[in-house]
């Protein structure tokens, strides 16, 4: 089983990067203020006005190390990787499989994931709120099981995500219930993106990036193309794939961490910046938030199809590995993360 290893965080303005006898170096201002082996990095995420060296790019090619810019609300700019992993059998049958029973099949299961998962973290919300909140909770918990429902029948990829759609509006409608915050300034109200609205979806936005950089990685490492997704539609640039992974997680990986960092009050009204119409979080809290990421990917689970012990942050990794499995023949069908 792969180990899990660091993902390195930009977050000061300003830095440089640079490689010294096999170690990754920060410098601020012209003084060091990290230094890191390499061995020990899967991935570099700048989050801010980053500099690199160009010994450092190739360095980082070499070393295996995915080296990603985005701006410091977590909008992806562009990605540097070394050689492709895998081999070129795998990834022209994840081709071949676009637009075919096949690619339904998984998108199939990754939906009746996502809605499982959804519905689970609905309902160990209920068990531990007020009565009010419990049962609109619990009524989204049942609006989401008889769309689930309706997923054996559907025939379609569009079908599909029509069903996944109804699903999510019935979930994040009652997302507020979830969260026991009396501050009106952090109302979640309803999903909104780009950009998003308001605080409670800019911290969602942020999270989510953090999951979806982790899946693409995780991808690349199993030798699964991220950008040849089923379930979102192919884009120049988009990972497709990784979203498409991506949706089974969310609910057990990335909402109820929002949920908890709001209701632990680690996460206040302050720690966002408002400009024009678009939430961001600001530095101190960006800093905070992947701290916390960072130590819940240490803790473990046993893993529901593989029957191991893992940490949290190598789910995407078995995901993708039993993804790249069933692509190759070995499973029967995709086994999606079920969280319990």
């Amino acid at each position: 089983m792969k180990q899990l290893a660091n993902v390195l965080y930009i977050l000061t303005e300003g830095s440089y990067l640079h490689c010294e006898n096999g170690t990754v170096c920060v410098k601020v201002g012209g003084k060091d203020k990290v230094r890191i082996p390499a061995h020990t990095i899967e991935s570099i995420i700048c989050l801010c006005n980053t500099t690199v060296s160009t010994p450092f790019i190739g360095f980082c090619g070499e070393q295996g190390i995915a080296l990603s810019f985005h701006s410091d609300t977590g909008r992806f700019y562009g990605r540097i990787y070394g050689p492709v992993n895998g081999n070129v059998l795998l990834r022209s049958e994840q081709y071949r499989w676009i637009g075919t029973p096949q690619a339904t099949e998984v998108v199939r299961h990754i939906v009746q994931a996502k809605l499982y998962n959804s519905r689970n973290v609905l309902l160990k919300a209920a068990r531990g709120t007020e009565e009010a909140s419990a049962a609109q909770l619990r009524g989204a918990a049942e609006t989401i099981a008889a769309q689930g429902a309706q997923l054996t029948g559907a025939e379609t990829i569009d079908s599909i995500r029509g069903i996944e759609g109804a699903a999510a509006t019935a979930y994040f409608r009652v997302f507020d219930a979830m969260c026991k915050v009396d501050d009106p300034e952090m109302r979640f109200e309803k999903r909104t993106r780009r950009p998003p609205e308001n605080r409670v979806n800019a911290l969602l936005s942020f999270v989510y990036m953090l999951l979806k950089n982790e899946m693409q990685s995780a991808l690349e490492a199993v030798g699964i193309d991220p950008a040849a997704g089923y379930l979102h539609t192919l884009r120049p640039g988009r990972p497709s794939m990784a979203l498409d992974l991506m949706e089974e997680l969310r609910a057990p990986l990335c909402d109820r961490f929002v949920i908890a960092l709001l209701n632990r009050g680690q996460i206040k009204c302050a720690g966002f910046e408002h400009t024009g119409n678009e939430f961001r979080l600001s530095d101190q809290a960006r800093r905070l938030v992947i701290s916390e990421w960072q130590q819940r990917k240490k803790e473990t689970i046993t893993h529901p199809f593989l029957k191991e012990k893992i940490p949290i942050g190598l789910i995407p990794y078995c995901q993708a590995m039993l993804l790249a499995r069933h692509l190759r023949g070995d499973l029967a069908q995709y086994p999606p993360y079920l969280w319990r």
